[in-house]
C-alpha cells in the first residue's frame, strides 16, 4: 500500500497537473475492504513501535485505520481513557475538544441516555446517525482534525459504522464537476443555526465551507447529511453538489467501508466521514463507545 503524498497545490482548482498526480497516487493501491484497515494490537496500554508504524502507514493512505486488541479493560472506563490518551499522544494528538456532552476529561462516553442533556441528542440514543464529520458546528478555529472511537462494549445487535475518506469524496466530486468543489469551498456554503436547547443560546450559529485547506496542504471536510436545522447556500450549483454527495454516500461505493466494532476495537482517523446504523441493547449487553475529538491532525 503506497502512501498518498500531498503537495501544497494538490487541491488547487487551477492546477490540474498537480491534482491529477496526487489523485492517481491516492487511488493506486487503495484498500478494498475494512479488513485491510485493521491492525492487531497485542497490548493496548503499550502498543509496540511496529504496531504504531502499521497504523501510521494505513492512515497516511486512507486518513483512517482500525485497530483490534483482544485484551479488553473489563469495563474499566477510566483505564481505557488513559490508554486512549497515550495512543493519541503517539500520533501527536493532545488538544481535546471539550464538547457539550463530554466528561470532565473531554472524552465522551457514547451510550443510550435516558433523559438529561445527553438524551436530547441522537448520539446518545439507539437511533441511526446519518453521514457527517465530527464538529461540523464548531467555530473555524476549533476544527476537529482527528478523532478516536473506541469500543468498550458493542450493542447486543446492530450499530455498524460506515466510513469514507473525505479525500475520496473530494476526488469523486472534482472529477464529476470541479464547480462542485468551488461551491462547497465557499465560506457561506453551509450554515448550522444556533443551538439554544430552548433556554438560551449555548452555541451560536456557525457557517463555513464544506471543503477547506486550513494549513495549505491537508484537506478538511465539514459536513452533515441532516436535513433539519441546516441552511445551504441558495444557488443551483451548491444544490447540485450536495445532491451528488448525497447520492455518493447513499450508494454502494467500494470506497465506503463498513465495520461493526467489537470490544477492544476502535477507529483512529483524521475525522473521516462516518455514520452509524441503529442498534439494540439488552439486559446483558449495552453499547458503550468512547469518543475523543482533537483539534490536531494525526502526525505522519
Amino acid at each position: 500500500m503506497n502512501q498518498s503524498v500531498i503537495r501544497p497545490d494538490s487541491f488547487d482548482l487551477d492546477n490540474d497537473t498537480a491534482y491529477v498526480s496526487w489523485r492517481d497516487n491516492k487511488l493506486s493501491g487503495y484498500p478494498e475492504s475494512a479488513e485491510a484497515l485493521i491492525v492487531e494490537v497485542a497490548d493496548f496500554e503499550n502498543p509496540t513501535a511496529i504496531e504504531l508504524a502499521a497504523l501510521r502507514h494505513i492512515i497516511a493512505k486512507t486518513n483512517m485505520a482500525l485497530y483490534s486488541c483482544k485484551a479488553g479493560f473489563d469495563g474499566d472506563v477510566e483505564r481505557a481513557k488513559k490508554s486512549l490518551d497515550t495512543l493519541a499522544g503517539s500520533f501527536g494528538l493532545s488538544h481535546l475538544d471539550a464538547n457539550l456532552c463530554a466528561d470532565e476529561d473531554a472524552i465522551t462516553p457514547l451510550s443510550v441516555a435516558e433523559g438529561g442533556r445527553r438524551g436530547r441528542y441522537i448520539p446518545y440514543t439507539n437511533r441511526p446517525i446519518s453521514w457527517h464529520t465530527d464538529g461540523y458546528y464548531n467555530k473555524p478555529e476549533q476544527k476537529i482534525r482527528a478523532m478516536i472511537l473506541h469500543c468498550i462494549n458493542p450493542a447486543a445487535d446492530g450499530g455498524v459504522n460506515a466510513l469514507m475518506d473525505p479525500e475520496i469524496a473530494y476526488i469523486r466530486m472534482r472529477d464529476a464537476n470541479p464547480d462542485f468543489i468551488r461551491a462547497l469551498m465557499h465560506p457561506d456554503a453551509m450554515l448550522i443555526p444556533a443551538n439554544d436547547e430552548g433556554a438560551g443560546v449555548i452555541r451560536a450559529a456557525q457557517g463555513g465551507p464544506v471543503f477547506s485547506c486550513p494549513d495549505g496542504t491537508s484537506l478538511h471536510m465539514r459536513y452533515t447529511a441532516r436535513t433539519r436545522s441546516i441552511a445551504w447556500r441558495d444557488d443551483t450549483i451548491t444544490a447540485q453538489a450536495i445532491g451528488f454527495l448525497s447520492e455518493l454516500l447513499a450508494g454502494d461505493s467500494p470506497y465506503i467501508f463498513r465495520h461493526r466494532m467489537a470490544a477492544g476495537e476502535g477507529v483512529l482517523c483524521n475525522n473521516v466521514l462516518h455514520n452509524r446504523a441503529a442498534f439494540e441493547d439488552d439486559e446483558i449487553q449495552q453499547r458503550l463507545i468512547l469518543r475523543a475529538r482533537y483539534f490536531d491532525r494525526i502526525a505522519n
